[in-house]
């Protein structure tokens, strides 16, 4: 057993912040005064619609804005995000099926912790958002990593490449659409195979869905539609309404689900914060004109960026994912990105905090800085790599 300072094996094993490595680098050139350019960060350079910010909301109007909520939420928002779930994603809803969580990271790890043992291995389709990996490890399972969006071309590859990795210790799936960090969406026929290929092994099913309404191309399905019984949706209020801040989300599942699932909410983050929460009620009544203008502007920065760059635009999310091999030395992707850092003030995401495999690449954040700062970094990069 581990004693101080020692730490759980488990927790040892995993990663620190994805940008720990380039953290010095970063504070030098902050403190030098240099540029930077933070196309590393997946946020968005906008703040919220007016009316939902938080100077918008008063104690006047919300008397307890400032105190606990219900541990599954405020009634009105768990109301409403149900009335959207049920016409929106055409998933099955009733009021025990919702838990409003610390953000989509707070419902994914209470819905983890709610069935995993220590040990059980979750499926992770990579290239992955990088916190799933360590979420996983939080809770002492095991992830194991299934190259699948920039590798799967047929939806019949793509469930040989989940079948060949599950074992007698897989007890779920994590399913990501838009994805985080391609901007693939997965096509709803390939939703619907992977969902029998989970009921066929008897595993659960986590779909992260916080890009759901930044879409471009193609169409957004949720996987719950196919599987209700075995499927954690978790959405959230950070990326389409600019409320990353807020940290709030929800997660729908079944109703014996997600009763367990608020049990480990209610002894990690207990409830997620009020006034966020009245945010988030107020971007479901009210932001859909705001919704409707940054999708257009989302698109047009990663479209533009995707053709400075030689690179298919993406069909949703807020990213583009690169890969440099052939601009790299003996140093490695980190020493790219140092350079780049370094000369132009540049900050990307590595490679390989979005799964093994990924070594050479990097990733690119279209909406973390105003449209002509962006485009002005695409085109220092473009520069820089020659394309």
């Amino acid at each position: 057993m581990p004693r101080p300072p020692q730490s759980a094996p488990s927790v040892a094993a995993m990663s620190g912040a994805v940008f720990s490595r380039l953290a010095g680098k970063i504070r030098e050139r902050t403190e030098a005064g240099g540029e930077i350019f933070p196309l590393h960060v997946g946020d968005t350079y906008l703040e919220p619609f007016v009316g939902g910010r938080m100077q918008d909301l008063s104690v006047d109007d919300h008397p307890g804005m400032h105190r606990y909520s219900s541990p599954q939420g405020l009634p009105s928002l768990v109301d409403a995000a149900i009335e959207k779930v049920r016409e929106t994603n055409r998933i099955p809803c009733e009021r025990g099926q919702l838990l409003v969580t610390a953000g989509a990271t707070g419902g994914l790890g209470a819905a983890i912790g709610s069935f995993a043992a220590p040990g059980e291995e979750i499926l992770i389709l990579a290239p992955f958002w990088p916190l799933i990996r360590g979420i996983v490890q939080t809770f002492r399972a095991t992830p194991v990593e299934v190259p699948f969006y920039d590798r799967m071309t047929t939806v019949e590859a793509a469930i040989e490449a989940i079948r060949s990795r599950i074992t007698e210790r897989t007890v779920a799936i994590y399913v990501s659409t838009p994805s985080n960090p391609t901007g693939r969406v997965i096509p709803p026929d390939w939703l619907a195979a992977i969902a029998d290929e989970a009921r066929r092994q008897d595993l659960w099913i986590l779909s992260d869905e916080i890009y759901e309404q930044l879409i471009y191309r193609g169409e957004h399905a949720s996987i719950a539609t196919f599987a209700p019984e075995r499927t954690f949706t978790a959405f959230s209020f950070s990326k389409a309404f600019g409320m990353a801040g807020n940290r709030t989300g929800y997660l729908v599942g079944p109703a014996t689900a997600i009763a367990t699932a608020r049990k480990i909410s209610t002894h990690t983050f207990y409830s997620a914060p009020t006034s966020g929460q009245l945010a988030g009620l107020r971007a479901l009544r009210d932001g859909d004109a705001w919704l409707a203008d940054v999708r257009s502007r989302y698109q047009a920065a990663g479209d533009r960026a995707a053709e400075l760059l030689g690179e298919d635009p993406p069909q949703g999310s807020t990213f583009l994912f690169l890969d440099m091999a052939d601009q790299l030395d003996e140093r490695g992707i980190f020493g790219f990105l140092e350079d780049c850092l370094d000369e132009d003030g540049l900050l990307m995401a590595p490679g390989p905090s979005f799964g093994a495999g990924y070594e050479t690449h990097v990733r690119v954040c279209t909406t973390s800085a105003p449209p002509a700062k962006v485009e002005q970094a695409v085109q220092l990069l473009r520069k820089r790599i020659g394309r």
